[in-house]
Formats: structure tokens, C-alpha cells, sequence
């Protein structure tokens, strides 16, 4: 190699390790960035108003609807604790907690040692949750006021995420489940309780209300990366599915 090639050779590389190699990896931190943010900023609210009765509810008039025979989680509570099969130790999201009372029961199943987070978008829910707890002698609820984007719980934090009545309210399913596949542990499970949705067969309001049914909706959550590892038909209007973190 003459003088002139060793010459063009040493400068070359001096730019590529000075100039191209930062400049790459400057441009793959951008895209990785713009992976992360654009489908956040892209997806569409599927259900605008779903909540609106949820921003000051009155804690007294929803358990009067909530916790009520006839309603079909509540009749079945004690079914649906018993399949969940929570473990002393363990640590679970009730997400959508409303007033509590599955909490309360989850509180119980997974002392000594475990707890539960009780996450609502309403605070009046989430401090109503934590007092119903405590008021029966169990210290191991923690309260999390959530968003419409995401269930607020540090990475790696539940082993399990329990939501019933509630996934037809995430207004960003999308989001919302990335946040929960965030938070649960690996192999953690996700545990989702809604209603059927048969035209001819499911109550007319229940049609107009929950947006997706039972595929839509285990398609959206296998997406997210999670695979249905349990379906369970025991009750009459609702089903019980669930899904392992893949």
C-alpha cells in the first residue's frame, strides 16, 4: 500500500470512528424513540365518555350497583377467588378495583407476606378500596390512581393483574396492556372478566355498552403479547380468561 492509500485509509477511519459510528448510534436511539412514542401517539381513544361517570363518583350509590345479587361477579365472588388460585406471597393488581370488594378478598387469599394494589382511574374508588381493607384488619392493600394510558405499577412488580367489568372501559387497550405486560413479573398472568356480547342472546344495553367481545378481545390481549392459557365458562352472562406473559 503506497503512501497516498495509508493516508486516505487513516483518515477514513478517523471519520468513521469519530463521525459515523456516533452518528449511528445517535440514529438508532431516534428510531428506537419514535418506536416507542408513534404508537402511543397514534392510537384512537376505541371508547370516548366511557368514564365520564367515573371522574367524582359516589362511593355509597356505585356499591349499591357493584355489590348487588343478581350481578353476576358478585353472586359468583367466591367461585371466581377460588379459580383465581392466589398463593400466600403473592402480589396482585386489582385493576378497576371500584369499591374494593375483590380487593378486599384478594387481601386475604395472599397473606402472610403478599399484597395488593387496588388501581382505579377514580380517586374517591382507590381510597374507599384502601379504607375497606384496613377497616377489616388488613394492612396489605396499596392504593394506585391509574390513567387512561397506563395502570401506573413499577416494571416487574405483580404476579398477578385481575380485572373484571373493566377491560371494555380501557379507553387505550393498546397502552393500557403494554403497561400491565411491563408490570407483571415474567410468566405472570393476567386474569380478564367481561361480558359476553351475542347478539340475539346478551341484554341489549350490554351490547350497546361493551364495545368488543370475547375474540376481539383475546385477540387485542395476545397481541400484546400474551398467550391464553385458561378459558373457564362457569358463569351465565360473563367469561374467565386467562393469559400468561409471554
Amino acid at each position: 500500500m503506497n503512501a497516498a492509500a495509508r493516508n486516505h485509509l487513516y483518515h477514513w477511519r478517523r471519520f468513521d470512528t469519530r463521525g459515523v459510528v456516533p452518528m449511528i448510534r445517535c440514529l438508532c436511539l431516534l428510531l428506537a424513540t419514535a418506536l416507542w412514542v408513534a404508537p402511543l401517539a397514534a392510537e384512537q381513544n376505541v371508547n370516548p365518555g366511557i368514564n365520564d361517570g367515573y371522574v367524582n363518583p359516589d362511593v355509597r350509590r356505585w356499591r349499591g350497583v357493584f355489590e348487588r345479587d343478581g350481578r353476576e361477579v358478585w353472586d359468583r365472588r367466591d367461585d371466581i377467588l377460588r379459580h383465581l388460585r392466589l398463593r400466600p406471597g403473592q402480589v396482585v393488581a386489582d385493576i378497576g378495583a371500584g369499591t374494593g370488594f375483590f380487593a378486599t378478598l384478594f387481601a386475604r387469599a395472599v397473606q402472610p407476606g403478599g399484597r395488593v394494589y387496588a388501581v382505579d382511574i377514580a380517586r374517591n374508588f382507590v381510597d374507599a378500596s384502601v379504607q375497606r381493607a384496613r377497616d377489616r384488619g388488613l394492612e396489605n392493600v396499596i392504593g394506585v390512581v391509574n390513567d387512561a394510558h397506563s395502570v401506573r405499577l413499577a416494571e416487574a412488580s405483580i404476579d398477578v393483574a385481575f380485572t373484571s367489568d373493566t377491560y371494555h372501559h380501557f379507553e387505550y387497550p393498546q397502552s393500557t396492556l403494554r403497561s400491565i405486560h411491563a408490570a407483571l413479573r415474567p410468566d405472570g398472568e393476567l386474569v380478564v372478566i367481561d361480558f359476553k356480547r351475542i347478539p340475539g342472546v346478551t341484554h341489549p344495553w350490554v351490547l350497546g355498552h361493551v364495545r368488543a367481545g370475547e375474540a376481539v378481545v383475546t385477540a387485542e390481549i395476545e397481541a400484546a403479547g400474551f398467550e391464553l392459557v385458561e378459558r373457564l365458562d362457569f358463569m351465565r352472562t360473563q367469561y374467565f380468561l386467562r393469559f400468561r406473559k409471554r
